[in-house]
């Protein structure tokens, strides 16, 4: 019986087969032909080309007090009523300020025969020296032309006399999830390491800032890995190898080279960013919100919640609960693509502008403004105050209209050294500070003397507006 019963599944297996033999034979070619084109026999041509242009990059820079790593054994870890607290501070010289050196390796790529070398900007940010080291192992000085925070790009430059080898940028965003791709670094220091994976997926939005648009690959970055290029099976760049997960594995993300182009070639021609603005406020069609407006299937874009009166959008006519759907003829799907979009197009620029209003398709013509947004300075130092860890910078026509406040009412704060005085007491980047100590802040001028007015020991009070908030006041003791 059961001889039987196997004899029938055999039969009903062969019937289907003379009804749809396709079915069974494309199965095996179709497996052999995707294992073929998707597996590389080896990685070497692709090394062979490009490992010549990426360089190891050292820096050196300054830390007072040698950083809290070095503070806590200024005194006894049980307290300051330990009777050992004399031993302690006489050992490591009480609270006797030092400057340590703090080094660093991170990696990069020459972009043209030059010498212009493409990095992270966290690679190089504040360093005193930048040693770039070629494959062959020459090492040479290098400057910094530009950098953009923002973006955590940055531009530095070597010279040596001669046509120095370089890399050519490809497309990201013709690149494909699931294709083959090949990190080229320094990880850990240990120079020109090859690792290879996949896309794992692109556009990823992790929060590191307000352009978040990385690659995810599964191809191995390390520490020392940043500012390495990752590049196709073409030999051409499609992004700078940027960040891990902490304690992930086979998570890496890179910024898309073509997010980096139009900020590289600002950097190298001026040394600062400048972004487009429309001047909206906007939100993902999505849900809820879609289904009020109708929105169906695959048509998406951002809803205009508001405008800012005077601004490009409001200029051209674009009003609150207008659809975005496509800049310049490419569709707009999700907000971040819009915002992403526009900060790439040229300050001055007219950009056609679709939108969807009460159903019906229309177009304007926008005049593109900058972005008030602090532009990245290849020199902010020159804004800092030491003490407290701030580094501030004017107000410009475009802040002082997106806050609603006169362009001498205050200095906005660019950047917060980490573990700070200033970040401790929760003063944030993009905060205006329009008051210390109930003197009024008009300038650059007016915030320095504030400050030197005010002895060490005593407190500090800031009177901030911050966006969405309103007024806080923040005390500091300097």
């Amino acid at each position: 019986m059961k001889l039987i019963k196997r004899l029938s599944s055999y039969a009903i297996i062969i019937v289907m087969a003379c009804i749809m033999p396709g079915l069974f034979a494309a199965t095996p070619a179709l497996s052999q032909n995707i294992e073929t084109k998707m597996i590389p026999a080896d990685f070497n041509a692709l090394a062979v080309k490009v490992s010549p242009a990426v360089v190891n990059i050292r820096t050196e820079k300054t830390v007072k007090d040698g950083g809290y790593g070095m503070q806590r054994y200024r005194r006894s870890p049980f307290g300051k009523d330990d009777p050992f607290n004399d031993f302690f501070k006489n050992f490591f010289g009480g609270e006797q300020r030092r400057n340590f050196k703090q080094r660093s390796l991170g990696s990069g790529f020459i972009i043209n025969k030059e010498g212009y070398i493409v990095t992270n900007n966290h690679v190089v940010s504040d360093a005193d020296k930048i040693t770039v080291v070629l494959k062959d192992e020459e090492e040479f000085d290098a400057k910094i032309i530009g950098r953009d925070p923002y973006t955590d790009i940055a531009l530095i430059k070597i010279s040596n006399g001669k046509d120095l080898p370089y890399v050519e940028l490809g497309d990201s965003d013709a690149l494909r999830v699931g294709e083959w791709v090949v990190a080229i670094g320094n990880p850990f220091g240990l120079a020109q390491t090859v690792t290879a994976g996949i896309v794992s997926a692109k556009g990823r939005v992790i929060g590191s800032g307000p352009y978040d648009d990385f690659i995810q690959t599964d191809a191995s970055i390390n520490p020392g890995n940043s500012g390495g290029p990752l590049i196709n099976m073409q030999g051409k760049v499609i992004g700078i190898n940027t960040m891990i997960i902490a304690g992930g594995q086979g998570i890496g993300f890179a910024i898309p080279i073509n997010l980096s182009k139009g900020i590289i070639k600002q950097l190298q021609t001026s040394g600062d960013v400048t972004r487009g603005w429309l001047g909206v406020t906007i939100q993902d069609m999505k849900g809820e919100i879609a289904a009020y407006y109708g929105i169906k299937g695959d048509n998406k874009g951002a809803l205009v919640i508001d405008t800012v009166p005077g601004d490009p959008a409001d200029e051209a006519g674009i009003k609150a609960k207008d659809i975005i759907i496509a800049i310049n003829g490419k569709a707009v799907e999700t907000t971040r693509e819009l915002t992403n979009r526009i900060a790439n197009i040229g300050v001055g620029e007219i950009a056609n502008i679709k939108v969807l209003r009460d159903g019906k398709e229309q177009t304007f013509k926008v005049k593109i403004g900058e972005r008030p947004d602090l532009i990245a300075s290849s020199d902010p130092k020159q804004k800092q105050d030491d003490a407290l860890g701030i580094y501030v910078s004017t107000i410009t026509p475009q802040i002082a209209r997106r806050f609603n406040i006169r362009e001498n009412a205050g200095v906005i704060v660019a950047k917060v050294k980490p573990g700070s005085k200033a970040d401790k007491a929760g003063i944030a980047n993009g905060d205006i500070i329009i008051e210390i100590n109930r003197k009024e802040i008009n300038g650059l001028r007016a915030f320095k003397n504030a400050l030197n007015n005010v002895k060490k020991g005593q407190m500090v009070s800031f009177l901030i507006q911050r966006m969405h908030t309103g007024l806080i006041v923040i005390h500091i003791k300097k």
